[in-house]
């Protein structure tokens, strides 16, 4: 058999065994909508939301016959967190709002019943110490609500005082009302707390109501766990070099659920970064990479970066040895191209990716960032380890809220994304 037809037929069996990019898109889809749907509970720490979408990475990891660091895939730790597992109701004079569309509860809140009457102030009158200190006087037994109010109406002073105030009032012990409202007309956004407050606090929007707040009535029962037991999920694809390794890292967690029937399903935040994590996973099983390769999927990000910095304070193997990491978040979009963070860090590599992108004219464009510690990157960054957090822009601005779901994720250049780091990779 002469060198040249043995150079063919292995192109034939490289191009029959890896997977085409319209099966890559497929698939990944079909992650996202399995990881956003109701019985993932949002991924979270209710109703074992986020063991359950750990269990599904761990099957998608055995199934591409990734080996483990250990006996197990998983690497487990703990966290505080404050969960919402059962009733959520708020009744505002009479209008009863829906869960996550008209308000959200503050995720570090206790649980409060019954009915109250309200309190309220204005941004004005935050201005002006006088005024709000002796309201507040008047406010045991009461909730005090907070006037919307917009911005370019203030200066950055006052802004920052307004701000301060309502935080005294939402934090402090020295006044005597039993919560705050607080109301907004800007975009209802939700987090996770590993923490509990004394005092509940609602952001509602103000859209959603009539006129000035009267009385309220509530149900929001919260469960506070002292030591939650999650996880990350790690495996790894021997390669043809051993000393150094490559690392593709996304976070699987979400926001989970407020209440009983509101879930936050996390479609490009981050059910996306993990189907590109296992699209990945899937290219690199189907053909051995250079160098050995390694998936880590993070529990514990959205409290905290919880995951990725248990990892780095207890690796499962030489943080020294990584040659380079990528971390995937929010991977859906693309309509204006992607983000590198550390781009302006790691200059060489990011010109590597300028080059490839428009040699090979895929995405819109390829921008770059500074440092910032705003996702499970970060600690591996301070560990020393070169690294890139890269997330997609443009398309749907759905975030951290009810309406981040698989049906709307629009994967508008996947393919290209997809094809693009394939072909750095293989520079690296």
């Amino acid at each position: 058999m002469t060198l040249k037809l043995k150079l063919l037929i292995g192109v034939f069996v490289l191009l029959i065994t890896l997977p085409s990019e319209a099966q890559v898109l497929n698939h990944a889809k079909e992650i996202v909508a399995t990881l956003c749907d109701e019985k993932m509970k949002g991924r979270g720490y209710v109703e074992n939301g986020e063991h359950l979408a750990a269990a599904y990475i761990q099957k998608q990891f055995s199934e591409a016959s990734l080996k483990k660091f250990g006996k197990s895939y998983e690497q487990k730790f703990t966290t505080p967190v404050n969960t919402f597992p059962s009733s959520m109701s708020l009744t505002i004079d009479g209008i009863a709002l829906n869960a996550g569309q008209d308000f959200l509860i503050d995720p570090a809140s206790p649980g409060i019943n019954g009915k109250f009457s309200v309190m309220n102030l204005t941004a004005d009158q935050l201005l002006h110490d006088d005024v709000w200190i002796n309201d507040v006087k008047f406010s045991a037994g009461k909730f005090i609500a907070i006037q919307s109010w917009k911005k370019d109406a203030y200066t950055k002073e006052q802004i920052k005082r307004i701000q301060e105030v309502t935080a005294f009032i939402q934090y402090s012990s020295d006044n005597e009302s039993i919560g705050l409202i607080i109301l907004s007309d800007d975009k209802l956004t939700w987090s996770t707390s590993n923490i509990m407050n004394k005092k509940p606090t609602f952001i509602v929007k103000a859209s959603a109501l009539n006129d000035v707040v009267r009385e309220i009535e509530v149900h929001a029962e919260n469960k506070f766990i002292k030591k939650y037991e999650t996880q990350n999920v790690v495996g790894f694809i021997e390669g043809e070099r051993q000393d150094s390794l490559l690392v593709f890292t996304a976070h699987y967690d979400h926001l989970g659920k407020m209440g009983k029937k509101t879930i936050f399903p996390g479609a490009n935040d981050n059910a996306s970064g993990v189907s590109f994590l296992l699209s990945l996973m899937d290219h690199y099983a189907a053909s051995k990479p250079k160098y050995t390769t390694v998936f880590i999927a993070f529990g514990g990000e959205e409290i905290g970066l919880l995951g990725s910095s248990y990892f780095t304070e207890h690796p499962l193997f030489p943080l020294a040895k990584i040659k380079f990491l990528i971390n995937f978040d929010m991977a859906g979009t693309g309509d204006d191209g992607i983000q590198i963070v550390n781009g302006k860090i790691y200059k060489k590599q990011f010109d590597l990716i300028t080059q490839l992108n428009k040699d090979m004219n895929l995405m819109a464009q390829v921008k770059i960032r500074g440092e910032a510690c705003n996702s499970d990157h970060c600690l591996f960054y301070k560990k020393g380890v070169p690294c890139f957090f890269i997330y997609t822009l443009g398309g749907i601005q759905a975030y951290h809220d009810i309406y981040d779901r698989s049906e709307t994720l629009p994967f508008t250049d996947f393919e290209d994304y997809f094809k693009l780091m394939t072909e750095f990779i293989n520079h690296l």
